[in-house]
Formats: structure tokens, C-alpha cells, sequence
């Protein structure tokens, strides 16, 4: 049995949390803008995020994170979910897991015992990334402005999630509904996301929701 020491990483409630959009209040905008808007953003903010990379292969590997997941492994360019807890195909052995913020410690502890003697890595980089919420009729509207990637629903279905480039930069895109999806961001681009999504989605109105 191999010896991994996991650090709380999570600063205690005494410590003030900031997410990467903190800068633009979106609390105070809560409510404010155009009713019936084509557009509602949630930020889904201080969650746990955990890359994993093993062996997908592997049944010992996939049995181990079902085992502490209740969540099979997905396959390439698609993302599970059971209730807030979400895992994402990265690439062929990587894979995102965003969990509730604060279980984040307890979940890599479960992992790596589920998976110990195994070849794995679990890092937590719940620090760098945000996820947005977009909902409405005209999220697609706001998406097809926004990346060459084709977002119609036969190419695009619910449960799909993608890298790709997105304004000038690069995102993944995951479609979660009929009319909801998200976007996984990195802190440092934040604020050049925040402001194109307000220009993307004006002609539609843009609401923000808590």
C-alpha cells in the first residue's frame, strides 16, 4: 500500500473566498436588466476541481473511480453527472472531476483509496477555473458568435462537453439540457470572458441569476 499525503487545500470559513469573477459583483446584478432576457449566466462558483489521469483501460482503474464516484467513466468528448457532481473526458487518460466546494479533500481521499497500487495522478486545481452557467433560448445565439465549433443539436447533443477555441482564447463547452450549458474557465482569462459574454448576448438581454 503506497503512502500519499493529501493536504486540505481549502481554506478554513474565517478566510474570505473570492472566485475568479468576483471582481464583477455579479450579486449586485442579480435581478437587474431585461426581463424575460435570452440569456441567464450563473457563475457556479467555488466548487472543487480535480484532474485525474490513469488508465481508462483498465478495469481495476474504472472499477476504482465507479467505486468512489458512483459515476462511470465517460467516454471521449462527453461528461456524467449525478446531482452536483460532474467527471469530464479530458483526453484519453484524463478526466475532470468538479464536486461540491468543500468535498473536494474527502473525494481525493476516497479516490486514492479506491484506486491504490494503481498508476494514478489527482491534482487539485479547483484554484484556476470557474464554471459558467448559460441558460435561455438564445444561449446557442450567444455560442454560434463565439466558436467556430458547430453547437447545432445533431452535432451538439445534451452530455456532450468539447475543447475548443472560443472569442480568441480557449474553453471547454458543455452542454447540460435542452437550453443549458456551460463553460469551464480559467481564472486568468476571466475577465476578457466576462465582458465578451455581455457583448455576445446584448442584442438577446442578459440576466444574472444567483
Amino acid at each position: 500500500m503506497s503512502t500519499i499525503n493529501v493536504y486540505q487545500q481549502r481554506p478554513g470559513n474565517d478566510a474570505k473566498a473570492e472566485t475568479p469573477l468576483h471582481h464583477a459583483d455579479l450579486p449586485s446584478l442579480v435581478g437587474k436588466g431585461r426581463k424575460n432576457a435570452g440569456v441567464s449566466l450563473r457563475e457556479k462558483k467555488l466548487l472543487g476541481h480535480l484532474t485525474i489521469r490513469g488508465d481508462g483501460k483498465d478495469p481495476a482503474f474504472a472499477g476504482g473511480v465507479f467505486k468512489a464516484l458512483g459515476l462511470e467513466l465517460p467516454v471521449a468528448l462527453t461528461v456524467v453527472a449525478n446531482g452536483e457532481t460532474s467527471l469530464q473526458w479530458l483526453g484519453p487518460d484524463e478526466w475532470l472531476l468538479i464536486v461540491p466546494g468543500g468535498e473536494e479533500f474527502a473525494v481525493e481521499q476516497k479516490l486514492r483509496d479506491a484506486l491504490d497500487g494503481l498508476h494514478i495522478q489527482i491534482v487539485n486545481v479547483s484554484g484556476g477555473q470557474t464554471l459558467l452557467e448559460l441558460s435561455g433560448p438564445n444561449v446557442r445565439d450567444v455560442l454560434m458568435k463565439s466558436t467556430s465549433y458547430d453547437v447545432h443539436p445533431n452535432n451538439f447533443p445534451v452530455g456532450k462537453a468539447v475543447g475548443t477555441v472560443f472569442a480568441k482564447s480557449q474553453l471547454v463547452i458543455r452542454r447540460t439540457g435542452e437550453e443549458t450549458w456551460e463553460l469551464l474557465i480559467r481564472r486568468s482569462f476571466s475577465d476578457y470572458w466576462w465582458l465578451w459574454l455581455q457583448d455576445a448576448s446584448a442584442e438577446y438581454g442578459l440576466s444574472i441569476q444567483a
